[in-house]
């Protein structure tokens, strides 16, 4: 799997987001925040998992700092076109992403968050 990575462009002094893969199971660990300046990453980061054939895939969160509304979007919006059957794993959210997700994609099923 082809994981994009950070193209070095200028963006303002601490939006940073790197993406790595994880080294036990299909999936990414992400550290730093997710907006505007970064949004790009992100983006590619999910379309590259959602290209695979995995039933589940895990974005692991406990090193982001900050999520804005499109972030959010973006990650709602891939689970909803996965396949029947598919689903993103996401452990260990950022609180915003949280409440984000249950107050503007409540129950939805392709998605699941894990705060432990």
């Amino acid at each position: 799997m082809q994981i994009p990575h950070d193209s070095g462009g200028p963006r303002p002094a601490g939006a940073v987001l790197t993406v790595s893969p994880l080294p036990d199971r299909p999936g990414v660990r992400a550290a730093g925040e997710i907006s505007l300046s970064t949004r790009a990453t992100w983006e590619a980061t999910l379309e590259s998992l959602a290209s695979h054939g995995h039933e589940v895939f895990h974005v692991e969160l406990s090193a982001v700092t900050f999520v804005d509304v499109a972030g959010a979007s973006a990650l709602a919006v891939t689970a909803q076109k996965l396949d029947a059957g598919r689903r993103i794993v996401v452990s260990r959210p950022p609180g915003t992403l949280r409440r984000l997700l249950e107050l503007f994609w409540p129950g939805l099923p392709a998605l699941e968050v894990v705060t432990r």
